[in-house]
């Protein structure tokens, strides 16, 4: 494959009319926006915008703020690195912020996130932590005079010890750096004009055997509400329960202790209750509906709400109408208020999106800010007053799809084998013929509780935009388990994943054939995560499929198993360990079915992934070269599940296409991608 390193956009022949679409660098580069906050006063939000920084290799995040009324907006932040996570003051004369920058003869450990304010009116920034290990979290408290954080603790003297005595090495679910909750006091500035000096963090949990997850402020700024759980360990998930800590003096209580994962507390604002998300005793919180649950805020007997409402709710804020939260509709997300006294959900209006997320509420409830979308809309930052019908559009960031041909995204949807409905997206050419054959590719999300939404979002991983505009279209099918359509659909891959999640795959593909512009010889499936397992799937279970990708896919669940940082996962969805039930261990591992495989297929993962065990990859390609199929293994030295970085994120995306564009339109394989070469000066 060759690649122009100066070509401004691709143009693909062999469609009625050239179609002018990003190249891999170009979608690599696309600047995207999120994580909007709206000052108390409703009248600016800061906001993150994205940028790719090839020189560093890394993705990183600026801060902007915009004036609502104007529109007018400017950059924030101006170091290298990002900055991230920022939320103004109550009083709104601050903003505070995360960022890894490392500031000249600064001492603080290096690309460890540290504790920043910065005037809202401009200035600049102060930071305000040296934290050993950097700081994980903060909320400010309600009198702007003291900011709550959480951080794992400094290693501890016996540690360092060990490691001066041993060297370095950890026992397995042992050696946990545990996170705590910590105050710090502001600097405050005296009549005349003398600003004391910057107190240290005061640590509030101290000798406490739990980690801190999520928290929250009293309104009355003397408690902090917060979840922990037995150890920072991923399959320690369901010990967290509510907790609350006098800041005073540091006493700490167990208000809410249930089998199942209480995280995310949020005040009453009268102080009296807290609210909370709770999978309500389930010990099988994977798969099934978290809830809203209220608890009197010194203790007793919780209330839990939202028993009618089936889908997973992200708890937002307490305001004086009750409580907000989002949540996924289908493939349409929005915002919705309860009402606890009534147990009643109302969805709000969000004018203009069908896609809203990352809401945040003036100090009176009566403005808002959110990240918003439409089918076939690049996402942007909104303002607007709650209950208006015209929001204002705070970002532009569309404007960078300007001059492209776009592809076009609707929702379709089959029945599956089972009778079960499923739905997706499909990605069209803009000269669509319906009366035309056209390659099919089948992108499948990772989760297996992810989503796919018909918004328009940058190019990662696969290229799709190249291969539609090549003359393919494209299916993203949101198989059962996936996220948006309630507890039941997401139940129905228990004991059966792999065998109904490729079902609702082949069945998506069988009804698009059926409506006679698929040509059913051209057919390729990929995926990442979840997405990757479905595939491996394909590869083992179908002869039907000229190309296969699976990344960071699992091939052998008692290998992954065996391996994972998150044992529960497959507990729960397979019901057993593979000691207890081997079979249904081996009926949805798609290694069981390798005798079958013919598809060529192409193995990309990171070499440090501790989700899906590197292991599953080397199995499932040991055995395809066993079986004589073509197969392609690429690993991504230091990565972990997630490739995150874009010069390896270019490397994915350009393996794909080089697998695809020879598997289904014919060109000729490379052995390698081509470098840039870049001229000397």
């Amino acid at each position: 494959m060759l690649r122009s390193a100066l070509s401004f956009c691709l143009f693909v022949a062999g469609v009625a009319a050239a179609q002018k679409v990003p190249t891999i660098d170009q979608s690599l580069e696309m600047r995207s926006v999120g994580a909007p906050q709206i000052s108390p006063d409703g009248k600016r939000v800061v906001y993150e915008e994205t940028r790719t920084n090839w020189e560093s290799n890394a993705f990183e995040t600026d801060l902007w703020i915009a004036d609502v009324a104007t529109g007018e907006s400017h950059l924030l932040t101006t170091t290298a690195k990002s900055a991230n996570d920022a939320a103004w003051s109550p009083d709104g004369k601050w903003i505070a912020f995360l960022s890894d920058r490392v500031a000249p003869l600064d001492k603080s450990p290096a690309g460890k996130r540290q504790l920043y304010v910065i005037p809202a009116n401009g200035g600049e920034s102060q930071q305000l932590t040296k934290m050993e290990n950097g700081v994980n979290g903060f909320e400010w408290a309600p009198d702007s005079q003291r900011i709550a954080l959480s951080a794992e603790a400094p290693e501890p003297k016996a540690m360092k010890d060990r490691k001066d005595t041993f060297g370095d090495y950890h026992v397995i679910h042992a050696d946990y750096a545990m996170v705590h909750l910590w105050a710090l006091e502001l600097p405050t500035t005296d009549a005349a004009g003398r600003t004391s000096a910057l107190a240290e963090p005061k640590l509030l949990t101290a000798g406490e055997a739990f980690s801190v997850g999520s928290f929250s402020w009293a309104p009355d700024g003397k408690r902090i509400a917060f979840s922990a759980q037995r150890d920072p360990d991923l399959i320690s998930g369901f010990s967290s329960d509510i907790y609350t800590v006098v800041v005073a003096d540091s006493t700490v209580k167990k208000i809410v202790d249930t089998p199942s994962p209480d995280n995310d507390p949020k005040w009453s604002p009268d102080g009296s209750q807290i609210a909370y998300v709770t999978n309500d005793g389930s010990k099988n919180f994977f798969y099934t509906n978290r809830k809203i649950a209220v608890v009197p805020a010194d203790g007793g007997a919780p209330k839990v709400l939202t028993t009618q409402f089936d889908e997973d709710p992200g708890l937002l804020k307490w305001g004086p109408d009750g409580i907000y939260f989002s949540a996924l509709q289908k493939t349409s997300s929005g915002l919705f208020l309860l009402t606890p006294q009534a147990d009643k959900v109302i969805k709000m209006e969000i004018p203009g999106s069908t896609l809203a997320g990352a809401f945040s509420f003036s100090k009176d409830f009566k403005q808002l800010a959110y990240r918003g979308s439409g089918a076939n809309e690049y996402a942007e930052i909104y303002a607007v007053g709650l209950g208006a019908r015209t929001p204002v559009q705070v970002t532009h960031v569309g404007d960078q799809l300007k001059g492209f041909d776009t592809a076009k995204r609707e929702v379709v949807q089959w029945k599956s084998g089972d009778g079960a409905t499923v739905e997706g997206i499909l990605i069209k050419p803009v000269d669509f013929d319906p009366h035309k054959k056209y390659p099919l590719l089948v992108v499948i999300h990772g989760g297996p509780t992810g989503i796919d939404v018909p918004a328009i979002a940058a190019d990662r991983y696969y290229p799709i935009e190249h291969w539609v505009a090549k003359g393919a279209v494209v299916l993203k099918p949101n198989y059962r388990g996936s996220a948006g359509y309630g507890e039941k659909f997401r139940s129905l891959n228990v004991r059966n994943l792999g065998v109904g999640d490729y079902a609702d795959v082949i069945s998506g593909v069988d009804y698009l054939i059926a409506q006679g512009f698929v040509d059913k010889d051209r057919v390729g499936s990929m995926g990442w995560s979840e997405g990757g397992y479905i595939s491996a799937f394909i590869t083992t279970s179908s002869d039907r499929f000229k190309a296969v990708s699976v990344g960071a896919g699992i091939s052998d669940w008692m290998t992954y198993y065996a391996n994972t940082d998150i044992t529960p996962f497959t507990r729960q969805y397979l019901q057993a360990t593979p000691w207890d039930d081997p079979a249904i261990y081996a009926k949805t591992s798609p290694i069981t079915y390798i005798r079958n495989a013919k598809t060529p297929t192409l193995i990309q993962q990171g070499g440090a992934d501790k989700r899906v065990p590197v292991a599953d990859s080397y199995e499932l390609r040991q055995a395809l070269e066993d079986h004589g199929v073509p197969v392609k293994m690429v690993l991504y030295d230091g990565f972990g599940h997630p490739i995150n970085k874009p010069k390896q994120q270019r490397a994915v995306m350009e393996e794909n296409e080089n697998w695809f564009d020879h598997y289904i339109w014919g060109e000729p394989l490379a052995p390698a991608l081509t470098p840039i070469v870049k001229e000397k000066k």
